[in-house]
């Protein structure tokens, strides 16, 4: 009987072999945490593909981040202003005779009459996203000469010639398909409102932070003063349109009750017509104020004074990084490459 076969039999042996320890490596054949010989050498050989092609990486990833490094040079810089407003709640923008549009909403909906309320904020969103007020400061402040100012001779006050570049469709159509267009009447480098409206879509933007009820506009402009007086155009421009629907509606609703009011002889209905015809006033005179009639400021637009883009920095190391995985992953299918072109046709076990 040999030694072995003793253990076998004697209950009392310990049962990982002699000693009590397991003599097979409790992580796998490789040993601790299953690192074979074999995963060794193949770490070993990716180093020895990194060293032997460190040249050809090398080059990559310097000429891939100086080339970052100089076009970044070339890029404008770009500044970022901007302004925070909120609508004004019905609490915080009306007076005693809001307490009358509440009281008396039911008969002035039943009579056909709009009492107006508070502009929420999406109806602000929507309105400074829209084509009409944003077709209205373009032609109010004349912002194509600003917007497009590569094409704009400042000392001739004029559009310059052969340098417009329409971003609008109808003018690649238009040199496809014969017909009327602004060749014909003599405007071909002269950018047009389309051309202004697309342009401001990539100048500003509108945020409506849901949360905390809140709206933020901002302008990404070359100069940082015309990147202010882009955001105020906005505010003017929407202060402006509010009031000026809100008065419209409150003398057309006006102009209707005094019409009803000389049909009617209860003299119920004429108090309860008179308080209606009050709040159109109101609504009237608060219009005519404008400060704060249909959202507040709570963060003025100023004049920044560092660029907000390009990243210089960031984009130098990412250009790294990025250049640096790229020349590794083609290094190894350079390797590849010639591995199989030195394999002789038949394979590895060819005669």
């Amino acid at each position: 009987m040999t030694e072995d076969t003793k253990h076998n039999e004697n209950p009392s042996s310990p049962p990982f072999g002699k000693g009590g320890y397991n003599k097979i490596p409790p992580f796998g054949k490789g040993g601790l945490g299953g690192f074979s010989d074999e995963d060794e050498i193949n770490l070993l050989d990716y180093w020895r593909v990194i060293w032997k092609r460190r040249a050809f990486i090398s080059c990559i990833v310097v000429v891939m981040t100086l080339a970052t490094a100089i076009a970044s040079l070339f890029m404008t810089d770009i500044y970022q202003a901007k302004a925070v407003i909120k609508p004004v709640t019905p609490k915080e923008g009306g007076t005693g005779m809001s307490a009358l549009a509440q009281q008396f909403g039911g008969m002035a909906g039943l009579a056909g009459v709009a009492l107006p309320g508070s502009t929420s904020a999406t109806e602000l969103v929507a309105l400074l996203k829209s084509i009409i007020l944003r077709g209205k400061i373009i032609e109010r402040y004349q912002l194509l000469p600003i917007l497009f100012y590569n094409q704009w001779d400042g000392e001739k006050k004029t559009w310059k010639k052969g340098s417009h570049f329409s971003l609008n469709p109808l003018a690649l159509v238009s040199k496809i398909r014969p017909g009327k267009s602004k060749a014909d009447k003599g405007e071909k480098d002269v950018p047009d409102t389309w051309d202004g409206l697309r342009a401001l879509d990539n100048v500003v933007k509108v945020v409506y932070n849901v949360k905390d009820d809140a709206i933020t506009v901002s302008a990404d402009f070359p100069d940082p003063e015309m990147a202010a007086r882009m955001v105020e155009y906005f505010l003017s421009s929407l202060n402006d349109h509010t009031s000026s629907e809100a008065k419209r509606i409150a003398a057309i609703n006006r102009k209707y009750l005094e019409e009803q009011l000389g049909k009617t002889g209860d003299v119920i209905l004429q108090q309860r017509i008179y308080n209606l015809i009050a709040n159109q006033i109101e609504t009237t005179m608060m219009a005519e104020v404008k400060e704060n009639f249909a959202f507040k400021v709570l963060d003025p637009p100023l004049t920044p004074d560092k660029k907000s883009k390009p990243k210089r920095t960031q984009m130098v190391i990412i250009s790294f990084i990025v250049s640096l995985f790229l020349s590794i992953f083609i290094a190894f299918f350079i390797e590849y490459l010639e591995k199989i072109k030195a394999t002789p046709p038949g394979g590895l076990h060819a005669d």
